[in-house]
């Protein structure tokens, strides 16, 4: 499957600018207006947005509230001038023509041929369903021209769905192509009629983004992507597929990856390299076709985005209202794969989207060259080999581990050497632990607790962020990060403290009763000693840098008292205060 998202750039340059104007030429050719999707910057204002495209004679026509895009309709004399313009707008993110997918299936056979199901046993499907048949509660989404679900082998199969075509809650098929997609994945089977669908219990979402002409907008594909994974899809099928890559696509399609959604779709029927999209995107399985000899029929597009082949040639499913017929192109391949995958997920529900499809993978059938190719990517898709892979696989772990520093404290103040100590735990197990000091790597352990030797003496004084990282078998990262201050030089302290009796004032009369002497010192670094004189000998002491010291002057004889205050700090500092006197 494809890792790395591919995007638009919101400054258009040189050959992508020359190829979205190219295929914006061609819609304007056929039609006076043509829409384009535009992702503005956080900090554009909607008002500035519409009066953009007001300039250009444009219109807003709606919206993708979930990617923060825009469609909007223009005239085709104006478009191209209007997209290299909001390409180079500094509060536009991004600007694209809203290309036009189509359905993928080369050629219909009205010819039914009853039971002639040869995709099914090729698949080893029939081994499979002594395992598991499906589960109501996993939901395949068939995003194509509709479903009908009058069909009789659609009975109670078919969930409420919507239409992004005309906006409203009718997904019923104008067109075949969705029904028949759909009846590979789910139809009703066991029943004594028509045929068996790959996943028999599943659950059918359909969601209508082609219209009666097999055709459909980006955007709309793009909508139904969002609205299928917010309604629970655990699987989406796309048997469809357009030759222009898309940033809005893309970031449907991560969306719905995002909530755990598994995406299929149709690698193509031009019997060429070109990609296909959303085959192409990333986070997408791309499916190419293969005939009953497991050979490529050479209408099945090929290319380094394929991942996997399924049956394709001669399938046969659902027809119309109520009938069947044999199907040719991708997009049917694509179905039987989505199916294998709902399978799969009602075998083990634990495994979340990647898992399902890395077993998939793993699981298929290799033909052709031995190992990955570009024209059956890594083989057939197998179902009963990839059922019984998982049953037996392991949730992905995605739990990444605790991670704390033990010592020293944050906020501490450190010097010399020290031990900086580590602890980590995890669900499954740490694998490895690491110190970064400053951002750079200090040491590394295969310990869950570690400890490290820091010479602070090597590095100036200052403050370091000290981070510890844990790492576990699935390459999950915790990490803690605490900042120490490092303090090696000595500070000679030659600065007294500076001190004074704030009362009784020089001069006062005292009464005949007790007298509070207020004193108050400070210092450079701190005051650790207070002393009160009275008559040049020792009256009282405090620790406090603002102590008051209680005389009692009823019981003294009348006459003149000097009073003089003594204040020390931790380096033995010592300063004095101005002597004072006062009368009784």
């Amino acid at each position: 499957m494809k890792n790395h998202m591919k995007t638009t750039k919101a400054l258009l340059s040189g050959a992508l600018l020359a190829g979205l104007l190219g295929a914006l030429a061609q819609a304007t050719a056929a039609e006076p207006e043509v829409s384009l999707i535009i992702k503005p910057k956080s900090h554009m204002r909607e008002a500035s947005l519409h009066a953009m495209v007001a300039s250009h004679g444009g219109r807003a026509e709606r919206n993708i509230p979930q990617l923060n895009t825009r469609v909007v309709r223009l005239p085709a004399k104006a478009a191209a001038k209007a997209l290299e313009a909001m390409s180079k707008n500094s509060d536009v993110e991004y600007v694209e023509p809203d290309f036009t997918a189509t359905a993928l299936n080369t050629a219909n056979d009205p010819q039914f041929t009853s039971g002639n199901q040869w995709a099914l046993q090729k698949i080893a499907a029939p081994v499979a369903w002594n395992t598991t048949i499906g589960s109501s509660n996993v939901i395949v989404a068939v995003i194509d021209s509709g479903v009908s679900a009058t069909h009789p082998d659609l009975a109670g199969k078919v969930l409420p769905g919507y239409d992004f075509i005309n906006n409203d809650t009718d997904a019923t098929d104008d067109n075949g192509h969705g029904t028949a997609v759909a009846g590979l994945i789910g139809a009703a089977t066991n029943n004594g009629i028509g045929m068996a669908g790959v996943s028999w219990n599943s659950m059918i979402l359909p969601v209508k983004a082609l219209g009666a002409d097999g055709n459909g907008s980006y955007s709309a594909i793009a909508n139904a992507i969002i609205w299928a994974a917010d309604r629970g899809a655990r699987v989406i099928n796309l048997s469809l597929g357009g030759t222009s890559a898309s940033t809005t696509l893309q970031n449907a399609v991560n969306y719905a990856w995002n909530r755990n959604c598994v995406v299929i779709a149709a690698a193509g029927n031009s019997g060429n390299n070109i990609p296909q999209y959303p085959g192409a995107c990333s986070n997408v399985v791309a499916v190419s076709a293969t005939d009953s000899n497991d050979l490529r029929p050479s209408w099945s597009n090929f290319g380094s985005y394929v991942d996997v082949s399924a049956p394709g040639v001669n399938v046969l499913t659902l027809q119309g209202a109520n009938s069947y017929s044999n199907w040719n192109g991708t997009s049917f391949s694509s179905p039987i794969t989505a199916g294998v995958v709902a399978l799969m997920a009602s075998a083990n529900s634990s495994l979340n989207n990647t898992a399902l499809v890395n077993t998939l993978l793993a699981n298929s059938d290799d033909i052709g060259t031995a190992g990955y190719d570009v024209y059956y990517g890594n083989g057939r898709v197998n179902a009963n080999r990839a059922v019984q892979a998982a049953l037996g696989a392991v949730p992905a772990d995605t739990t990444a581990p605790a991670v704390s520093i033990t010592s020293p404290a944050n906020g501490s103040t450190v010097a010399g050497t020290i031990n900086v100590n580590l602890s980590s735990s995890d669900n499954v197990g740490v694998t490895r632990t690491e110190l970064f000091i400053n951002g750079s790597l200090f040491g590394s352990s295969s310990a869950a607790t570690a400890s490290f030797s820091w010479n602070t003496t090597a590095f100036a004084d200052g403050v370091y962020n000290l981070e510890a990282r844990a790492y576990d078998a699935a390459n999950n990262i915790g990490s803690r990060t605490i900042s120490v201050t490092v303090r090696n030089t000595v500070i000679v302290d030659t600065t007294a403290p500076s001190v004074a009796i704030i009362s009784p004032t020089n001069g006062t009369r005292l009464r005949n009763r007790s007298t509070n002497v207020d004193v108050r010192a400070t210092d450079n670094v701190a005051v650790t000693r207070v002393e009160l004189f009275i008559n040049g000998s020792f009256f009282g002491a405090s620790t406090s840098s603002a102590p008051r010291f209680v005389w009692n002057t009823g019981s003294i004889p009348n006459g003149t008292y000097t009073l003089q205050s003594f204040a020390y700090d931790a380096a033995g500092n010592i300063g004095a205060s101005s002597v004072i006197s006062v009368r009784k």
